[in-house]
């Protein structure tokens, strides 16, 4: 059989009226009754621009020129904006893109379920820039520019953008790419390292909390190690070394201390651990208000037994337990579940247990077994929690609070908890990542009283 040639694409431009936006952000057109996904445009707005792909079902293109702006249009304050992956949205005025993600879920909800009544909780507001503690960054050396490049990924493309700041990232991680460049240019095993996890917590007496997991695919030179570690040593982060799996992942420097860094949760005198490695909200104002919420919705009083599904390293099973009776924290991450137990241990909070389980199984030896809890929090990864669900409906709990990074998913959850005799009573989005089109979002779920 032979392969389909790729359809030849126009080199003019070709103008373009936006109708509304995808829900992956990107404008909608139409030419001769064909959709045309537009990166970089906005409703209303009227655009010149260039075609990136072809296919039978719909074609792509970029904004070369805007024609008739629209009054949500800004102008990006990150000069890489046009260009890198990280971000899809920084030309979308802030309050308007809160408003198109609030849409987004919305919409799904409302066109998915029967019971359409529920109330829309207000967006959870954080900072629009410098916000994000997390991020792995790719490295590679390009023989044409005799540079090392480091950063996030261009749109639509394997090429790592030409970068020397990042305006989304966190700006002690921000600052350190110009050095970093330099640095890595520098060394023996220079080609040797292709990407370079980043973490940061809060600062500890003055002092930041950072953390950079070089992935190193051949054991560095002598001389490597000493020039990374002085670069460490002199800008304030430690330094880990990766030259395997995710399990070979070893501090270098400092040698002496844990290999943990800390985020405080101040309303609940709380101060988590973790390892640079380790799952956290990358957004850490956002996750400040978020537990409090969560809470807030759970109802949680002191009588209260809580069962907390994905529970990571305890983010909401210890500040629930500073109100509830008792948690027990759920995780499918041995590691995840021993970090849980060090922070309950290290926060002196004792009516807490945590246990590790496959959530993603239909049947198993749950180790919930034989308790009964009055409250349920999930916190599930993209792909949801649809095979604990009808588990989760036979505890009969009173309250049930979910919270999700997949729209989708969380949709397709809401209509087997609805039918499994419970009720989406609000739900609402919460700006995690700012500038980006992922939606993170929060919903509360109640017993259907004309089902119970």
């Amino acid at each position: 059989m032979s392969r389909r040639r790729r359809q030849r694409l126009p080199r003019e431009p070709v103008v373009l009226d936006i109708e509304k936006l995808s829900h992956e952000g990107r404008g909608i057109a139409h030419v001769d009754g064909k959709v045309v996904f537009v990166e970089e445009a906005l409703p209303g707005e009227q655009v010149s621009a260039l075609y990136t792909s072809r296919r039978d079902a719909f074609d792509q293109a970029k904004t070369a020129q805007v024609i008739t702006a629209s009054e949500q249009r800004v102008e990006p304050p990150c000069e890489y904006a046009s260009i890198c992956g990280g971000c899809s949205l920084q030309h979308f005025e802030s309050k308007a893109q809160l408003a198109f993600k609030a849409g987004v879920l919305h919409e799904l909800l409302q066109h998915s379920l029967a019971d359409k009544d529920y109330q829309h909780l207000p967006p959870l507001e954080g900072p629009l820039f410098g916000y994000r503690r997390k991020a792995r960054l790719a490295v590679r050396y390009v023989h044409k520019k005799d540079s090392v490049l480091i950063g996030f990924r261009e749109k639509g493309s394997s090429f790592i953008t030409d970068m020397n700041s990042c305006s989304v990232l966190d700006q002690r991680v921000s600052r350190l790419l110009p050095g970093l460049r330099e640095l890595i240019h520098s060394l023996e095993g220079f080609r040797q390292i292709p990407q370079i996890e980043v973490a940061a917590g809060d600062a500890q007496d003055g002092v930041d909390e950072l953390a950079l997991v070089f992935r190193n695919l051949q054991p560095l030179a002598e001389n490597d190690l000493q020039a990374l570690t002085e670069f460490a040593r002199s800008e304030g982060f430690a330094l880990y070394l990766q030259p395997g799996g995710p399990e070979s992942v070893e501090k270098h420097f400092p040698e002496d201390g844990a290999d943990r860094l800390y985020y405080r949760l101040p309303e609940y005198e709380l101060e988590l651990a973790f390892h640079p490695m380790d799952f956290t909200q990358v957004n850490a104002v956002i996750n400040r208000k978020m537990i409090p919420m969560a809470l807030d919705l759970l109802e949680l009083e002191r009588e209260d037994a809580m069962l907390d599904l994905f529970c990571g390293l305890g983010n909401f099973s210890l500040p629930a337990a500073r109100i509830a009776a008792s948690v027990f924290g759920v995780e499918g991450s041995e590691a995840m579940v021993k970090r849980a137990e060090e922070n309950a241990r290290r926060m002196q909070v004792e009516n807490t247990d945590f246990a590790s389980a496959d959530l993603t199984a239909s049947d198993a030896n749950w180790p919930w077994k034989g308790r009964s809890f009055t409250k349920v929090l999930l916190d599930p990864p993209r792909s949801g929690a649809i095979e604990i669900l009808p588990e989760v409906a036979k505890l009969q709990p009173r309250r049930i609070v979910y919270v999700s990074c997949n729209p989708a998913t969380l949709v397709r959850d809401a209509e087997c908890l609805q039918e499994l005799g419970y009720k989406l009573e609000a739900a609402g989005v919460m700006d995690m990542f700012p500038q980006t089109t992922h939606v993170e979002s929060i919903a509360l779920f109640l017993p259907d009283k004309k089902r119970h």
